[in-house]
């Protein structure tokens, strides 16, 4: 995926609200920009981090700036938008990026499926089983270079872990992608100490027959895109 047009850098003041960001600009002026990830975004919001913006397409719009990327190390950049997740990864299976994911004809986005009324990310369709693809943003890290996920108690995350143990368990294709948008780590695993009920649920849906994979994107200001496979462990 790349960006449409070159990204703003700056500086970041603060992130606030979850939904808002203040960066300081190159000229010394002060933007206030959409903060596109409802996370806690550990150790992803410091002041001071350099960060990049999109411009939106619409100059109507009240906000006229994205947060897009930011440097959460020296030379470590990290995707923070998380309404990218669902593209990057249909994108990554459309090019035969992703392995566990191919010989499906057919993709179609936001699904109405299971019995907590849910919507599916990505349903991959053909001759047999559908496979339904839940697609999750990992942005967190901790030593080791291990990514986690969850980085805040996510509720929502549950509830789909166990639509998709359902679908699986019916004798449809159940997948948990993770999709992780930094290039220092090596392994994924749930955030056990943050929300130990994600933990726990994620253990049960593999137990009953769902999948769970991760891919590692290439990240930087003129695009994004999953590349390297990573093992998903739940120790």
């Amino acid at each position: 995926m790349l960006f449409p047009s070159p990204l703003l850098e700056g500086r970041l003041l603060k992130r606030y609200q979850r939904f808002l960001a203040d960066v300081e600009l190159a000229d010394g002026s002060t933007v206030t920009a959409h903060c596109p990830n409802t996370g806690s975004m550990l150790g992803c919001k410091e002041p001071g981090s350099r960060v990049w913006l999109s411009a939106a397409a619409n100059p109507q719009r009240k906000l006229p700036y994205t947060w897009e990327i930011v440097e959460a190390l020296p030379e470590v950049l990290v995707g923070v938008n998380t309404g990218l997740s669902n593209r990057l990864a249909e994108e990554a299976i459309a090019n035969g990026a992703i392995a566990e994911l191919q010989g499906y004809s057919r993709i179609r986005r936001e699904v109405r499926f299971g019995a907590e009324n849910s919507r599916v990310d990505l349903l991959l369709e053909g001759d047999g089983p559908s496979c339904y693809v839940e697609v999750k943003n990992v942005t967190a890290a901790v030593e080791d270079g291990i990514a986690i996920f969850p980085d805040a108690v996510s509720e929502r995350g549950a509830k789909h872990l166990r639509e998709l143990a359902a679908m699986a368990e019916a004798g449809q294709r159940a997948v948990l992608c993770f999709c992780v948008q930094r290039r220092d780590v090596a392994e994924v695993r749930p955030a056990d100490a943050i929300d130990p009920v994600y933990g726990r649920t994620l253990r049960e849906a593999l137990g009953r027959g769902m999948e769970a994979i991760a891919y590692r994107a290439a990240v930087s200001p003129e695009g994004i895109a999953l590349r390297h496979p990573l093992p998903v462990v739940c120790p």
